[in-house]
């Protein structure tokens, strides 16, 4: 084979090796907390869960709906939980998966909180482009308070009793 021939063929399968790393399904960085331990504490007034998070940067914007049903993301379908209301806690540049795509949480799904006075159950119910969202099965409908902590990364969910 020439010279030249093989300088273009080295030139084509660097071009195909671009085009297929592009292809290919971003999966968070290093830099990404990803998601290690679930923690659930009774305190005078209020239940804590506390989301325990592997270092990196702290996770970016953090939002909480109150909502009658909770749903998988991305698929959309019911999650189940024990409670009479639902509250659904999104991390945003949180995950939990490591950057092979393996589960960095090894704790339950979903499980029930029977020493909590207001959160019946929590689940994990959300785990895709960065985002990390957490569902709370509730007895009844009250004031959510939801903060990070850093050193080490922590995501804080107050519920009020």
């Amino acid at each position: 084979m020439s010279r030249p021939v093989r300088r273009t063929l080295a030139a084509v399968m660097l071009l195909l090796a671009g085009t297929l790393a592009a292809a290919v399904p971003a999966r968070a960085d290093s830099g990404t907390p990803a998601l290690t331990n679930i923690r659930t504490g009774n305190n005078p007034g209020f239940d804590r869960i506390v989301l325990d998070l592997s270092a990196g940067n702290p996770p970016g914007t953090l939002s909480y709906q109150l909502t009658d049903e909770l749903t998988a993301d991305p698929s959309g379908e019911i999650v189940w939980l024990t409670g009479q209301y639902f509250i659904n806690v999104s991390a945003f540049a949180a995950v939990a998966h490591d950057q092979n795509g393996n589960p960095t949480y090894p704790g339950p799904q979903k499980f029930r909180t029977r020493n909590l006075g207001n959160v019946m159950a929590v689940a994990v119910t959300g785990d895709f482009e960065s985002a990390l969202n957490i569902g709370l099965g509730v007895r009844t409908r009250t004031a959510v308070n939801v903060f990070t902590l850093t050193a080490p990364n922590r995501i804080v969910i107050d519920v009020a009793h």
